[in-house]
C-alpha cells in the first residue's frame, strides 16, 4: 500500500522562502476530501500526495507562483455531505482560500456545488467523476480536472470493440457514478448494433452479488455472440471475484471493467487477457511530467504514482497555470482565464471546456498481463484512446 502523507492542519508550501517573498501574502488553496470514514480514504491521500507533488513541479522547487508562497489548507469531508458544505463554506468564508479543490466522493461532492456558487469562488472538482457534477445543477465556478463517467464508458465501449454480435448486462453502484457511467456506456453503444440487455445497481456496500449475477445470468445465457458482464463499482465487496467464482464462463458469459487504483489490481491477476480502459497507469504515458512524477514518488515512498496521484497533479497544474497566466486574482479573471485553457499533466494535455468547465482528456485502453514478479497485475497498454475520440456530452452551458 502506499503511505502518503496526512495534514490536519494548515501547510505552507515553500518554507524557506527568501525574506522578501515570504513577506508576501499566501496564496491560500483549500484541499476538500474525506480522509476520514469510508474505504475511499486512500484515493483522497492520493489526490493530496499528487496536488502537492503538482505544485512542487510547477514552481520548480520553490512552492511559490509570482512572488507568493502556496499555503494549502487541509478540509476533512469525512464523506459526508453536511459536513463537505460546512468545510467549504469556512474554507471560503472563515480562511479565505482563494479557491477549493475537491472532493471524493461524487455523492458529497454534488452538495458542494451550491457553496462555490454562494460564495461566488471556484471549486476544482477532483477527483470525483459523476457527469452530473459538471451538469444542469452545477455552475459557472465549477471547473472539472477528474475524468467523467462519460470518459470512463465511452472508453470502456471502445475497448470492447462493439458490434451487432455484442450484448452486455451491467452491474453498477446506484448513485451518480454508477448511473452516469452506464447512461454513458449505453449511449457509446448507440448505433452500433450492440445492446445493453439488462441493468442491475447495488447499494453502495453491498456484499452478496447473487441475486444480481443470477439475473444478468439469466438475460445472457441464452443469447447468441459475445456476452458481456460490465461492472463499474468503486467500492469495495469484490463484486468481479464473486460473479467469476459463480462460473459464468458456462454460459459463455465474459466479465469485463475498468482499471483500478494499485491495491486493487492483485485482485486483476484472476482475469488475464481481460481488455478494458482506465484513466491512467503509470507505465502508459510517455511525457516529461509523467516521468518525474514516477521517479520522485518511487525515491519518497518506494511506489509508483496511483491514478488518483496523477489525477491530483493535474489539478495543481492547472491551478498553477492559471494563477501565473491571470492578470488578477478575482473570479471573474480566473474563470475567463481558465475556459479553454490547455496545460500539460502526467496523462498529456487536458483543456477546459469552455461550455461546461469539463477537463477533456486522454483514456487508455488496456489488457490485463500477468507477471509472477509484479505484484498487481498489469493493465498493459493496447492504445492511448485520444480525447476527439470520444464524444463527451455537454454537462450545461456555461453562456445561459
Amino acid at each position: 500500500m502506499i503511505t502518503l502523507k496526512r495534514f490536519v492542519a494548515p501547510l505552507v508550501l515553500g518554507l524557506g522562502l527568501a525574506t522578501g517573498a515570504a513577506a508576501q501574502d499566501p496564496i491560500k488553496i483549500a484541499l476538500i476530501h474525506g480522509l476520514s470514514g469510508s474505504s475511499f480514504e486512500a484515493f483522497s491521500k492520493q489526490a493530496q500526495t499528487g496536488f502537492e507533488m503538482g505544485i512542487e513541479y510547477a514552481t520548480d522547487g520553490t512552492n511559490e507562483i509570482n512572488g507568493r508562497p502556496v499555503e494549502l489548507i487541509i478540509k476533512d469531508t469525512q464523506f459526508k455531505p453536511d459536513v463537505a458544505r460546512a468545510v467549504l463554506a469556512e474554507a471560503y468564508g472563515d480562511d479565505e482560500v482563494l479557491l477549493a479543490v475537491g472532493a471524493t466522493s461524487s455523492g458529497v461532492t454534488v452538495g458542494m456545488l451550491p457553496i462555490a456558487e454562494e460564495y461566488e469562488k471556484i471549486l476544482i472538482v477532483e477527483p470525483a467523476v459523476a457527469d452530473s457534477l459538471t451538469g444542469p445543477d452545477s455552475n459557472r465556478y465549477v471547473f472539472k480536472t477528474s475524468r467523467n463517467s462519460s470518459m470512463d464508458m465511452q472508453a470502456q465501449a471502445l475497448a470492447l470493440q462493439p458490434d451487432e454480435t455484442l450484448h452486455v448486462a451491467t452491474l453498477a453502484e446506484d448513485y451518480a457514478f454508477g448511473r452516469d457511467g452506464i447512461t454513458a456506456f449505453k449511449s457509446a453503444l448507440e448505433g452500433t448494433g450492440a445492446e445493453v440487455v439488462t441493468e442491475e445497481y447495488v447499494p453502495q456496500g453491498t456484499t452478496d452479488f447473487t441475486a444480481y449475477a443470477e439475473r444478468m445470468f439469466n438475460a445472457l445465457k441464452d443469447l447468441d455472440g459475445r456476452k458481456v458482464i460490465l461492472i463499474y463499482i468503486a467500492g469495495g465487496g469484490d463484486a468481479p471475484g464473486k460473479i467469476q467464482a459463480m462460473d459464468p464462463s458456462r454460459y459463455g458469459i465474459e466479465i469485463s471493467m475498468g482499471g483500478h487504483i494499485l491495491p486493487v489490481l492483485p485482485t486483476y491477476k484472476r482475469f488475464p487477457g481481460m481488455e478494458g480502459a482506465v484513466y491512467y497507469y503509470y507505465e502508459a504515458f510517455d511525457n516529461d511530467i509523467n516521468k518525474w512524477l514516477v521517479d520522485e514518488h518511487m525515491k519518497r515512498f518506494d511506489t509508483p504514482p496511483d491514478f488518483f496521484t496523477a489525477g491530483g497533479m493535474s489539478a495543481a497544474l492547472a491551478v498553477a497555470k492559471a494563477l501565473k497566466e491571470a492578470p488578477d486574482y478575482e473570479t471573474e479573471t480566473l474563470i475567463s482565464t481558465m475556459e479553454g485553457m490547455s496545460w500539460e499533466t502526467p496523462k498529456g494535455t487536458m483543456t477546459f471546456r469552455p461550455e461546461d468547465h469539463q477537463a477533456l482528456q486522454d483514456m487508455l485502453h488496456f489488457k490485463i498481463r500477468v507477471d509472477e514478479g509484479v505484484d498487481w497485475a498489469i493493465p498493459e497498454k493496447v492504445r492511448i484512446i485520444p480525447a476527439d475520440e470520444m464524444d463527451i456530452p455537454l454537462g450545461r452551458n456555461n453562456q445561459e
